[in-house]
């Protein structure tokens, strides 16, 4: 379905008429958890190779400052607060903005090369969704301080929840590690993820959580990085990567129906951004891209951590909006504009 950002504003206006809303967002926090594609600037207190805290990460940002996100500016989870009445971004829950009143509007525990794969999160030194639930359970206790525990309660249960993990146990873990990749067929893999994702949420839903959107995998076969490393020169995205990201897309989708069941009360939506990310790698022009096949950063091929995507990185390009890719993993963020409109209209029946 394609909509712009005009027709999304609209309807989010109608929303809040029709529901003469006294807050001014659409729902009173974002709370979030996961990897890099949501995270604020968490690694940067952590001892990771994974962080975007340096330019020309942020190039583009309000603050034209690198500020920990993967990107040259907004992420489509701030993209998305934006469209529900935000003024400004739950902050990373490491940073020393995360007190008093900030945390009112949420927390983001997100961590660059995290994921549902717990071991490979501790090796990459980023926070494990095992750590995220308990700042999270933390959180819940400063915010009863903060808004007194009648406020928080009803904070804690219409807040809209974020997850996205997958990307990094694939890209990061699974392809690179032989270990893994020996031992278990992709399909395997994917259901021990999933079966992460599963007790994840459970866990979620026991501490208050209600409304949650979890991410679905990209066709990490068109990331710049994957066609680079796994491609061995073939046109366009390597389909058996891509095979595998639907084969995992299926699994989440089914374990979010089981969950639907089992829990009273749970909304949650899968976001499909499969199709999107494929959309825009296949037909770029359409959506007023130029360049689908490398980031804009450095040759736009390998780079992401700072060994690759640094302030000297020769080639990078100066206008990030004609690319799909900002590194070789993360959309730019005119691609995550694009992202941020589908997720917002698959996730309405969230917002109720």
């Amino acid at each position: 379905m394609n909509i712009n950002s005009r027709e999304v504003l609209f309807l989010f206006a109608f929303i809040f008429l029709a529901r003469g809303n006294a807050q001014d967002t659409l729902v009173p926090a974002i709370i979030t958890f996961g990897d890099s594609a949501v995270d604020v600037g968490n690694n940067d207190y952590l001892p990771t190779l994974f962080k975007a805290n340096y330019p020309p990460y942020g190039r583009d940002f309000v603050s034209h400052k690198s500020t920990g996100r993967f990107c040259n500016g907004k992420l489509a989870t701030d993209l998305t607060a934006e469209t529900l009445g935000f003024k400004r971004y739950a902050p990373a829950y490491l940073s020393p903005q995360a007190s008093g009143k900030n945390l009112l509007i949420g927390a983001n525990f997100a961590s660059a090369a995290s994921g549902y794969d717990e071991k490979a999160a501790i090796l990459n030194h980023a926070i494990p969704l095992s750590q995220q639930l308990n700042y999270y359970k933390e959180y819940k206790s400063k915010l009863a301080k903060v808004a007194g525990s009648k406020k928080a309660a009803s904070i804690i249960k219409d807040a809209l929840y974020i997850l996205s993990a997958g990307s990094s146990d694939f890209v990061q873990n699974y392809y690179v590690n032989p270990l893994i990749n020996k031992a278990f067929t992709p399909d395997q893999y994917s259901a021990y993820l999933v079966a992460a994702f599963s007790s994840f949420v459970k866990d979620l839903y026991r501490m208050g959580a209600r409304k949650v959107g979890v991410t679905s995998l990209p066709p990490l076969g068109c990331l710049p990085a994957a066609r680079t490393l796994f491609g061995f020169h073939e046109n366009g995205c390597v389909s058996r990567i891509n095979s595998d990201a639907q084969g995992f897309n299926k699994k989440i989708n089914s374990a979010a129906t089981n969950l639907k069941k089992q829990l009273p009360g749970l909304k949650i939506v899968v976001f499909d951004i499969f199709k999107p990310v494929y959309d825009l790698v296949q037909s770029p022009s359409k959506f007023g891209f130029v360049e689908a096949r490398k980031g804009c950063c450095g040759t736009g091929a390998v780079e992401t951590t700072s060994l690759l995507c640094n302030p000297e990185s020769l080639g990078t390009c100066s206008n990030a909006t004609k690319y799909v890719f900002w590194d070789s993993v993360h959309p730019s963020q005119a691609a995550n504009q694009v992202l941020a409109d589908a997720l917002i209209v698959q996730g309405i029946s969230l917002i109720g």
